[in-house]
């Protein structure tokens, strides 16, 4: 365990070793003036959608059927004289 003392820069910007350069962390107030910083992979707000339970689950279903129908060629010619029909 590493124990330093650092000061909070005039722009709220708090140092940490150059290891942790480019991480993203979770910074947790326990309570005024005390926190937790914990390194981590965090999921951005407009994707948390995909990580519901229902929609995980349709996700899963969409890849083990593609992996079970894998590409094939389009006949262009057959597609366009469905148009308009």
């Amino acid at each position: 365990m590493t124990v330093a003392i650092q000061t909070i820069g005039p722009r709220g910007q708090l140092i940490l070793s150059k290891k942790y350069a480019g991480r993203q962390v979770l910074v947790d107030e326990i309570e005024p003036g005390v926190w937790t910083i914990k390194t981590g992979k965090f999921i951005p707000d407009k994707e948390l959608w995909m990580w519901t339970s229902e929609t995980k689950a349709q996700i899963d279903r969409a890849i083990a059927w593609a992996e079970q129908h894998p590409p094939t060629e389009t006949d262009l010619e057959s597609l366009a004289g469905q148009i308009g029909k």
